[in-house]
């Protein structure tokens, strides 16, 4: 058990805090544990990486992290009552953010079935598109006026994220299959 994965188990310790806190319209709770939380999703990878530490644990356990961080804010920021109209998520939103998450953990799983090993590497658009994720929900929880902005440019980088995780996965099996 190395720092960085310690790290993304803090992370994932983080989640239920973190949605008891906007489920209670803590929003500052919640946005302090977010922020937190999104500081040590890059500083993990840092540890991991400077250090020589990497582990297939941690290669597993911090995209996990991380969904299950990003897929609850999504979720809670679009079902929460009482919060102010211009803060409140339509359900289309959640709704993109985990169909594309729950398509890329499908794809994988069909790569590994079919190919025995798979290969998974983060990819600039994805990175972008967690950047604009994380961003939305900072936002929202800052209570910025426009945040409908931020949340509408996020679905437009998790919708062509996605399908560019489709084009490497489609690619991927496509070359097993020779």
């Amino acid at each position: 058990m190395n720092w960085a994965n310690r790290l993304t188990i803090t992370r994932i310790v983080f989640v239920p805090v973190f949605i008891l806190s906007i489920l209670y319209h803590r929003l500052d709770i919640a946005f302090v544990i977010f922020l937190v939380a999104a500081i040590t999703d890059g500083l993990d990878g840092y540890i991991a990486r400077t250090r020589n530490e990497k582990t297939r644990f941690g290669a597993v356990l911090d995209p996990i992290a991380d969904k299950l961080l990003v897929g609850s804010a999504f979720i809670c920021l679009s079902i929460v009552t009482g919060l102010p109209e211009y803060l409140k998520m339509p359900t289309y939103v959640p709704l993109v953010v985990i169909s594309r998450d729950v398509i890329i953990l499908i794809g994988a799983l069909v790569i590994y079935l079919l190919a025995g090993k798979i290969d998974i590497k983060p990819t600039v658009l994805g990175k972008l598109t967690t950047v604009f994720q994380m961003s939305t929900i900072i936002l929202v929880l800052l209570r910025f006026h426009y945040s409908s902005w931020m949340w509408n440019i996020a679905v437009v980088f998790t919708v062509i994220s996605g399908l560019d995780y489709l084009r490497i996965g489609a690619k991927q099996v496509n070359e097993k299959a020779h």
